[in-house]
């Protein structure tokens, strides 16, 4: 994982996506048109939260959220997601 210049603000999170399954678990591959979006990803910034409450995640947590939360942005070649925390389901 790379240092990222990206302070997000607020409540925000920066988040790089997991790769997509590409063999089920019984040995079949998933071509790219059949494959989902990834739900999983590693925290790579975060905001320091607002006045009323704090940031719970930290830089480097694996977090679970949802197939279409956040705002999908490319920087440097990398593919990442920029969301609010209350968009994150699970810590992992």
């Amino acid at each position: 994982m790379a240092k990222v210049n990206i302070k997000p603000l607020a409540d925000r999170v920066l988040i790089e996506p997991m790769a997509a399954e590409t063999k089920t678990a019984s040995g079949i591959y998933i071509p790219d048109t059949a494959k989902e979006k990834p739900q999983k990803g590693k925290v790579v910034a975060v905001g320091p939260g607002t006045k009323d409450e704090k940031v719970t995640v930290k830089v480097g947590d694996t977090v679970l959220y949802g197939k279409y939360a956040g705002t999908e942005l490319k920087l440097e070649g990398t593919d990442y997601l920029m969301m609010r925390e209350s968009d994150i389901l699970a810590i992992i």
